[in-house]
């Protein structure tokens, strides 16, 4: 982001209407012609001789000292009242001259001339600040009446298949780039819990996230305008600095310069590949952030395989190597950067977390443009193509064994104890409760930086499957707050990344047998022939279509040429 799109001035325009003063007065200090000594006044000789007659009988009536301390008591606080004038008049110009903006981080000048009229400015109120409220494409804009078609009639695939969705060219869409940030209900200012030394006070949490008591949890989810509460990183000032999940010092200083758009990703245990983001436009390859964060077994691995050198990327992708990693869990880890972009890249006004299994193939900037400035909102997630309820989500974690079946269903019940219900559509406006979690579009606002962190705190406590963990705290920031995110269709996430296979299993895959192993080959099954039609070759049934038989045919055809009866046997299927 420029310094211009900031509202921010150059420093050379500061002070520039003094400069401006001295071009067009000249110099300040002007030498002045030499004035001839005049008569002094008579008025003048009279106050002299008051002076000497108060001088020559003060001492006789014993009031020369108080003279004295009353005319040093009058000129002193006839300076005090001119120099505390002029000091406020200093300090005002200098305080109101450069204010500092904890949002941005940046420093706003403000020109000579609202210092010159400082005075008059304070007794007016502040106008209020700015915020995007969003924008209606234009009549005739292909995306306006752009409908979702029905799925295609294949009947051989029945599982998730992408579907289109409406795009705006690259250049409009970084034309509609906001210049204000969204309006952040219910809070304004958003910091963050640090302290050195926590103890584990109540069940779950960890020393990254800060042990936050179930009070602390409580006092989390009351909505305010200014709020501190505990989001990672809570052993140190500057995340990533000596606060687990450490970053150099050089990733650290260029994460905390990007201004813009940030792209992100993550591979911990060298579970996956590195794929490259396609159509990306030349303007987001020069303004968009794109960092992958790695574990030091997955730069290992990496290195081995001839992908990573000395200069550190891959691709599009900026390789952070991460040390110190605050959990044994890979997955668990790999919520750190997901959930606390905002912490890591302080600075950003927008990010796209995409799963390292993924790979992004529309341009950030229009993705950004589809699913948050034209919907007005300042977050976004896909919601489950199936799946639309927490408790079928967590018996389906269970099922398959995402992780310890007891530790779900505690987690379910603490839920369920809190007042999470099913998904009804009494629910509605709210379309699922169940996120497809690969995917988060964020604006970094501090309602939305609230939900990403509270929604972490619960990762943190409970268990890693955060796609049980996202309706709870959805719910309690909207009981206090109008705020609301869009939760698009599961087949639309599909339609700008593409999903791919984990490590191991591409290398199963692509790997030949080991040697000794016999290849099974299994054989083509039998053409089925009908018994009515004795004089049809085999052959015409390849290019001519079979004549479907009836389920209840041939089961018992089946029964009857499997069944053989032999006289004198027993039948062992009778037993």
């Amino acid at each position: 982001m420029t310094t211009a799109s900031l509202g921010l001035r150059s420093s050379g325009s500061y002070g520039s209407l003094q400069q401006q003063q001295f071009q067009n007065c000249g110099s300040p200090f002007q030498a002045t012609p030499p004035v001839p000594p005049r008569k002094p006044p008579k008025m003048f000789k009279e106050k002299e001789g008051l002076f000497l007659w108060i001088c020559k009988f003060a001492p006789r009536k014993k009031v020369g000292m108080l003279l004295l301390f009353a005319v040093s008591a009058a000129v002193l606080l006839w300076v005090v009242y001119v120099g505390k004038g002029e000091d406020t008049n200093e300090l005002t110009i200098s305080m109101n001259s450069r204010v500092f903006s904890p949002e941005t981080g940046q420093i706003r000048h403000i020109d000579s001339m609202e210092q010159k009229n400082v005075g008059q400015i304070a007794s007016h109120p502040p106008p209020p600040p700015a915020y995007f409220k969003g924008y209606t494409l234009p009549p005739g804009n292909p995306c306006e009446g752009f409908t979702l078609p029905p799925p295609p009639a294949d009947k051989k695939r029945t599982g998730p298949r992408p579907c289109p969705v409406c795009y705006l060219p690259i250049e409009q869409a970084i034309a509609l780039m906001p210049d204000a940030p969204s309006f952040s209900p219910g809070v304004s200012s958003l910091t963050y819990i640090h302290e050195e030394n926590s103890s584990k006070s109540e069940f779950g949490g960890s020393e990254f996230g800060g042990y936050p008591s179930l009070k602390q949890r409580d006092d989390s989810y009351d909505i305010r305008e200014s709020m501190s509460v505990h989001c990672g990183f809570v052993w140190g000032a500057r995340p990533g600095h000596q606060t687990g999940f450490n970053i150099d010092d050089s990733n650290l200083l260029a994460m905390e310069s990007c201004r813009g758009v940030v792209v992100a990703s993550a591979i911990f245990g060298a579970f996956d590949l590195i794929r490259q983001p396609q159509n990306i436009s030349e303007y987001a390859k020069g303004n968009v952030c794109f960092y992958m964060f790695v574990d030091e077994e997955t730069e290992n691995f990496l290195r081995n395989s001839s992908e990573l050198d000395s200069s550190m990327r891959i691709g599009l992708w900026r390789i952070a190597v991460v040390h110190n990693l605050p959990y044994d869990d890979p997955r668990r880890n790999g919520k750190v950067p997901k959930l606390l972009l905002h912490r890591l890249f302080p600075n950003a006004r927008y990010s796209l977390w995409v799963d390292a299994k993924l790979e992004l193939v529309v341009d950030p900037y229009q993705i950004l443009e589809r699913f948050l400035w034209r919907k007005n909102a300042s977050f976004a997630i896909s919601r489950h193509y199936r799946r639309f309820d927490v408790f079928v989500e967590a018996e389906a974690n269970k099922a398959a064994s995402k992780f310890d079946n007891a530790s779900i269903d505690f987690q379910v019940d603490f839920y369920r104890k809190e007042g999470l219900t099913p998904y009804t559509r009494a629910k509605l406006p709210i379309t699922s409760d169940v996120p497809e979690g690969c995917v988060i579009v964020k604006e970094h606002i501090p309602i939305s930086n609230l939900f990403t962190c509270l929604w972490f705190n619960e990762v943190d406590r409970f268990t890693p499957r955060d796609q049980i963990s996202f309706a709870i705290v959805r719910d309690k920031i909207r009981e206090k707050t109008n705020w609301t995110l869009n939760m698009f269709l599961d087949c639309e996430r599909r339609n700008f990344v593409v999903q791919g296979y984990h490590r191991d299993v591409l290398e199963r895959r692509s790997s030949p047998p080991p040697p000794g192993a016999i290849a099974v080959v299994h054989p083509p099954p039998p053409p089925i022939v009908d018994e009515t039609l004795p004089n049809v070759s085999t052959s015409s049934l390849v290019t001519s279509p079979v004549k479907k038989i009836p389920t209840k045919r041939g089961r018992e055809r089946k029964s009857r040429r499997h069944r053989k009866v032999i006289p004198g046997s027993k039948d062992l299927n009778l037993r």
